[in-house]
């Protein structure tokens, strides 16, 4: 089982590195292709329009199909599109290619969460997601470096790298990975398994909850940058190295949260990393010096890497039957979540000329966010979904 978990790690570490390796490349492609910095902005767009577009529907199809199959026939295909993006020739040709990579990890990511909890036993689900979300962190602290690193040689290197390194894992996981039939009904339809889910409130305010979460965080986040240069007067490579910090935080949660909730239990854990990460922001705009924030920011990411594996165990444990759709659906709730979270944040920051409106946003939604998991009961020792069935039959 540990070599399913490296492996997922790895899975996670090279989507994650293909969403953080564009950045640096910017100014080069923008040079390579004779475009706009406006126009530049479609190559992270492209990919992110691509995964939110189908992570809706890959999800509920994955429930019918091997699990274990989708997520080869995904990876293959995230390889070859990132690729092709080495060998682009042309702005829309680079843009149609970041797509399809998109729907392409639309596809295979999601599986990795609904495999932890179809493999994994039932007590160590919660470390497992934490090493696949360790995964996700590490690539966004060494993302921006490592694609600076391999464009030396060239803006085509680190696609070439990304694209043969996922079709190495590829290649691993149909060798090491056992079969995963179908969990769900083969024929039922999309918007059948969705209306399946969601049966019940558990669910229901359960992804309010996530998406909340993820609207407070992303839009705090979103913004992080901004603030730091005005207040500090950080240039990009300041802001760069915060950025290492944060990373490195997340990571180490990741890895080692599972410890610190087995103490306390999962639900005295989020409630209390969330009631952690919401004082730490509301202290931040009034703190005076640089180290402070850097620490600060440190300790809110390492929360951050305990509560993600925490809220994916809860939501995962919904249902049995459609853990692709649930993975999906909560991505897919993410990306919401950060897209309206930073528009919220902008117009917020635009207005009040301070980051406290921000920090304030984000504190207020964590909050609301920790008050409608516990009354759905996602962090109960039963499923809830399970439970309110139980209840049913008896009445």
């Amino acid at each position: 089982m540990n070599r399913n978990m490296a492996l997922f790690f790895l899975i996670m570490f090279a989507i994650g590195t293909d969403s953080f390796i564009v950045s640096p490349l910017m100014p080069t492609l923008r040079e390579s292709f004779g475009i706009t910095v406006a126009q530049s902005g479609w190559f992270v767009s492209a990919y992110a329009l691509g995964y939110a577009a189908f992570a809706l529907i890959a999800g509920p199809l994955s429930d019918g199909w091997n699990r274990k199959r989708v997520l080869v026939y995904g990876l293959f295909a995230f390889g070859l599109f990132t690729l092709l993006c080495g060998f682009a020739a042309g702005f829309w040709q680079m843009v149609a290619f970041r797509f399809l990579a998109g729907v392409s990890a639309a596809f295979a990511s999601p599986q990795i969460w609904a495999a932890i909890s179809q493999l994994v036993k039932p007590q160590n689900v919660l470390k497992a997601m934490g090493i696949a979300t360790a995964g996700l962190a590490a690539s966004q602290m060494l993302g921006v470096p490592l694609g600076s690193y391999l464009a030396a040689s060239g803006w085509h290197t680190p696609f070439f790298a990304i694209g043969a390194a996922a079709f190495v894992l590829a290649i691993l996981a149909a060798i090491l990975l056992p079969a995963m039939p179908a969990s769900g009904s083969k024929n039922a339809s999309i918007w059948g398994r969705y209306r399946s889910l969601m049966s019940g409130s558990a669910p229901k305010l359960s992804f309010i909850a996530y998406f909340l979460f993820q609207f407070g965080n992303f839009g705090a986040f979103s913004f992080m940058g901004t603030w730091l240069s005005d207040r500090f007067h950080l240039s990009v490579a300041g802001v760069g190295t915060v950025m290492l910090f944060l990373g490195l935080g997340n990571m180490i949660g990741s890895f080692w949260g599972s410890g610190f909730t087995a103490r306390f239990g999962q639900r005295h854990a989020f409630a209390y990393g969330v009631i952690f990460i919401s004082l730490l922001y509301l202290l931040l705009p009034f703190m005076p010096k640089l180290a402070l924030v850097e620490a600060a920011y440190f300790l809110i990411f390492l929360a951050l890497g305990m509560l993600f594996p925490l809220m994916m165990n809860a939501l995962q444990r919904l249902s049995p039957t459609a853990r692709g759709t649930i993975s999906s659906l909560a991505n897919s709730s993410m990306y919401f979540g950060t897209t309206l979270g930073s528009l919220t944040a902008g117009f917020l920051y635009s207005c009040s000329g301070a980051f406290m409106s921000v920090s304030l946003l984000a504190a207020v939604c964590f909050c609301l966010s920790l008050g409608l998991f516990s009354g759905s009961g996602a962090f109960s020792a039963v499923s809830p979904v399970l439970s309110h069935k139980k209840q049913t039959l008896k009445q």
